[in-house]
């Protein structure tokens, strides 16, 4: 027999030898970690943040004064900016609604509360907890004052996405451990005397005699 059909022979004869493949599971990674509130209020980084401090624009520090006033009225105008807060150099890119519509009683971004500055809330999900920035920036001065709160209402919304995802992962876990159980259960004894000799149970045997040329 020429090599050729020797190795092809051997390449399509893994029956009984190889496992099942096995199916992969993927867990996304939650949002958010299983007590927002209690990380909250425990987490230094978080307690520093809590605390009304002062804050600044980090936005393009290599340009000139003027033309960073233009461009952070620019961006709070389109529904973003970059702040840090001074005490810890913590930096944050904030986006937010900035719909400047005057019926609005909840704005996010809010030119018309104080002359000279701006007033900016906004929402997201920081180390795994939901929290809200609240602060005001000097339009001249591109500093101010702002914290971090925790966001209760949207706290709740993402706690039952994160037990439903964890119900659906621990689903799809018990299927594929009663499929391996009754894989295992119903699969063939292997005669292990031919699979010593390359004979798999079931399959097309590769004789001592066929490998000499």
């Amino acid at each position: 027999m020429n090599e050729a059909a020797l190795a092809s022979m051997i390449y399509n004869d893994p029956i009984g030898i190889y496992e099942q493949p096995r199916p992969r599971f993927i867990f996304k990674m939650p949002r958010v970690v299983p007590d927002q509130k209690a990380k909250f209020e425990s987490d230094e980084l978080f307690r520093r943040l809590s605390r009304e401090s002062e804050i600044r624009y980090t936005g393009y520090r290599e340009r000139a004064q003027e033309e960073r006033q233009m461009r952070f009225h620019n961006g709070c105008r389109e529904g973003h900016t970059e702040i840090s807060f001074v005490a810890s150099g913590t930096n944050l890119q904030l986006v937010f609604n900035a719909t400047q519509n005057p019926y609005l009683h909840d704005k996010e971004c809010d030119f018309d509360k104080e002359h000279g500055k701006v007033y900016i809330k906004s929402y997201f999900i920081m180390n795994g907890v939901c929290v809200r920035f609240r602060g005001w920036l000097d339009l001249e001065r591109l500093d101010g004052s702002g914290c971090l709160e925790f966001d209760e209402r949207r706290a709740m919304h993402e706690d039952q996405i994160l037990r439903e995802q964890i119900e659906r992962y621990n689903l799809r876990l018990r299927e594929f451990e009663d499929s391996k159980r009754a894989y295992r259960d119903s699969r063939p004894e292997v005669d292990m005397e031919a699979v010593r000799r390359g004979v798999p149970s079931g399959g097309i045997g590769v004789g001592a005699s066929m490998w000499r040329r």
